[in-house]
This record gives C-alpha cells, sequence and structure tokens, in this order.
C-alpha cells in the first residue's frame, strides 16, 4: 500500500488522468497515420477500465480506513 495520501477528490482526478492519457492514445494514432476508429475504441476501453480499476482501488483503501477507525484500536473490548 502507498504511503502517499489520498487526494482531496481521487474520484474526480482518476478521471481526469485516465481521459487525457486516453487523449494521448489518440493524438499517438493520429499522428502515427493509424486506424482512429480502432484507436477509439482501444481508448475508450483503455479509459474505462483504467477509471473503473482507480475507483476499485480507492475503494478499497477507504473501507480499509474505515475499518481500521471502527476497530477502536485499544485492543480491549467495548462496554
Amino acid at each position: 500500500m502507498s504511503d502517499l495520501p489520498t487526494p482531496r477528490q481521487p474520484y474526480r482526478g482518476a478521471v481526469i488522468f485516465h481521459a487525457i492519457l486516453a487523449g494521448v492514445i489518440m493524438l499517438v494514432a493520429a499522428i502515427s497515420g493509424g486506424d482512429l476508429v480502432k484507436t477509439l475504441v482501444v481508448a475508450v476501453a483503455y479509459f474505462v477500465a483504467a477509471t473503473g480499476w482507480s475507483w476499485f482501488r480507492f475503494r478499497q483503501r477507504e473501507t480499509r480506513a474505515a475499518e481500521a477507525g471502527s476497530s477502536g484500536g485499544d485492543g480491549g473490548e467495548k462496554p
């Protein structure tokens, strides 16, 4: 697990980041003369998969933090 703090708005940040990378995929294909329809399919598939994975990981991190916070951390039972 990363020691980096979670960004203030991680879900929005992930969408923006992966949208930019999908745009880079499109740009590289356009510059190199690739098939833009196939590239669009790949870019959209990348965006959906990568954004979904990022959201899944952020959600896991939030769940772990909530579980750690609710356990109290003192090792004893609550009255």
